[in-house]
């Protein structure tokens, strides 16, 4: 897999939280008291998306389409 991509799994625990694995967070610079954005859709899924390309990320979801 090239370095700028990456595929990680996480357990929820009981108390609904997760553990971002060590690779994604160096990957995207999340460092402790980082607050993570987490959007939803119900037929796409969650996403985290990386703190620079929030922007993007928001126009997409509210447009429907990426451009």
């Amino acid at each position: 897999m090239p370095k700028e991509r990456g595929a990680w799994t996480a357990t929820v625990g009981a108390k609904g939280q997760i553990v971002i694995p060590k690779e994604a967070r160096d990957m995207f610079g999340i460092v402790p008291g980082d607050t993570l954005v987490i959007l939803g859709d119900a037929k796409r899924g969650i996403a985290i998306p990386p703190k620079e390309q929030f922007n993007e990320w928001i126009r997409v979801a509210f447009e429907g389409e990426k451009q």
